[in-house]
C-alpha cells in the first residue's frame, strides 16, 4: 500500500471512529484520533498478522497499552477483516463483547488492556518467549504518554533492555494530554526522548501523524542490534477534526449532532485534498 492509499486509510478510519463513537454515546475521541495513523501503518505495512494467520505461532504481535482508545483498534482490525463493520454497530451495548477496552473476546485482539502501565510488561513477556522459543514473531506496542506515571512502564523497559529485547517495538502516543490536563502540568514527563535512552532503548523521535515518516521508521527496525526500539511519536490529540486537536476536553467526549456533521465535512474535505 503506498502513502496516498494508507493517508486515505487514516481519514476512513477518523470516519469510522467518529461514527461508533456517536453511536455508542460514549469513547475516548481525542486519544483514537491521535493514534490511528499508527495502527493504520502497523496493520497496513508492518506487521505480519492477518485474520488467516494470528493463530500461527510466528505471526507478530500487538498489544495496545492505552487501551481506553479502543475505537481506533477495533476500527482497524475491522477493516483488516477479523469481523464485520457491522460488528462495531453493537459497541457498548449490553451483552456486546466490544466494550470501553480491548478485550481477547473480540477477534484480532492480543491481550485485555485497559489499566494503565501494564500493557507493556505483557509486551516484554512476549518478547522474551519469542527469544527462548526461537520465534521470528515480532512484538509491538502501543503506550499513551499519561500513562508514562505508572513505575511498572519503567520496570518493564529495564527488563527489555536487560533481555536485549530487539524483537519489541515500543511507541508512544506523545500528544502531550491526559484526562486531567497537560502531562507537563500534572506530572512531567520531560526530558522523555534522554530518559528512554538512559533505560536502555534505542530512541527515534517523529511526527506520530506523518504516514510516510512512519513507514520510513518501522522500515529501520530494530534501530540498535540487542536494543529494544522505541518511537516517540509526537502526535495531536483530536488529529485531524479541527476543533478537537490539542486539548484534554475530548479525551472522553460524545460529538453532538452539529460537531459531528462538521467533523464529517472536514473528513470529506481531506479525502478530496489527500
Amino acid at each position: 500500500m503506498d502513502e496516498r492509499e494508507l493517508r486515505l486509510k487514516s481519514i476512513q478510519y477518523r470516519r469510522t471512529v467518529l461514527e461508533i463513537i456517536k453511536l455508542a454515546n460514549a469513547g475516548h475521541t481525542g486519544g483514537s484520533l491521535s493514534c490511528v495513523d499508527i495502527l493504520n501503518v502497523l496493520y497496513n505495512d508492518v506487521m505480519n498478522v492477518t485474520p488467516a494467520n494470528f493463530h500461527d505461532p510466528d505471526h507478530d504481535r500487538y498489544v495496545q497499552s492505552k487501551g481506553h482508545s479502543v475505537e481506533a483498534l477495533f476500527t482497524v482490525l475491522a477493516d483488516k477483516g477479523f469481523y464485520p463493520r457491522s460488528d462495531l454497530d453493537t459497541i457498548s451495548r449490553y451483552g456486546s463483547h466490544f466494550i470501553g477496552h480491548p478485550t481477547r473476546k473480540v477477534p484480532g485482539v492480543e491481550q485485555n488492556t485497559g489499566a494503565l502501565g501494564h500493557g507493556l510488561s505483557v509486551a516484554v513477556g512476549m518478547a522474551i518467549a519469542a527469544k527462548k522459543d526461537k520465534r521470528s514473531f515480532r512484538v509491538f506496542t502501543l503506550l499513551g504518554d499519561g500513562e508514562l506515571a505508572e513505575g511498572s512502564s519503567w520496570e518493564a523497559l529495564m527488563t527489555a533492555a536487560h533481555y536485549q529485547l530487539d524483537n519489541l517495538t515500543v511507541i508512544v502516543d506523545r500528544n502531550h494530554f491526559q484526562i486531567t490536563g497537560n502531562t507537563e502540568a500534572v506530572n512531567g514527563l520531560e526530558p522523555l526522548a534522554a530518559k528512554f535512552s538512559a533505560f536502555g532503548c534505542a530512541v527515534t523521535e517523529i511526527d506520530g501523524n506523518d504516514i510516510g515518516a512512519l513507514v520510513r521508521t518501522f522500515d529501520r527496525l530494530p534501530f540498535t542490534v540487542g536494543k529494544p526500539s522505541l518511537i516517540l511519536a509526537h502526535t495531536v490529540k483530536g488529529k485531524g477534526i479541527s476543533f478537537m486537536e490539542a486539548g484534554s476536553k475530548w479525551h472522553h467526549r460524545v460529538p453532538t449532532d452539529s460537531e459531528f456533521a462538521a467533523a464529517l465535512a472536514e473528513l470529506a474535505q481531506a479525502e478530496v485534498e489527500a
